[in-house]
């Protein structure tokens, strides 16, 4: 399985590793694997979670 340090995991978002890390905290944002201190993120979840945020008009209800 491979995994992302959270920097990379934001990168890949277009997001701060501080946007995440405030999300993680916040239980938002997508999902992620806690090894004893570290925090890495699976590409699948992050592909998922990106999936799951897709609208088509401005109106539609953000449950996040």
């Amino acid at each position: 399985m491979s995994t992302l340090k959270v920097r990379e995991a934001a990168t890949r978002l277009g997001l701060s590793a501080s946007t995440l890390n405030k999300w993680r905290t916040q239980g938002r944002g997508p999902r992620y694997v806690k090894l004893g201190r570290s925090v890495f993120y699976r590409p699948a979840d992050l592909d998922a979670w990106l999936v799951d945020r897709v609208r088509s008009s401005t109106s539609e209800y953000d449950t996040s």
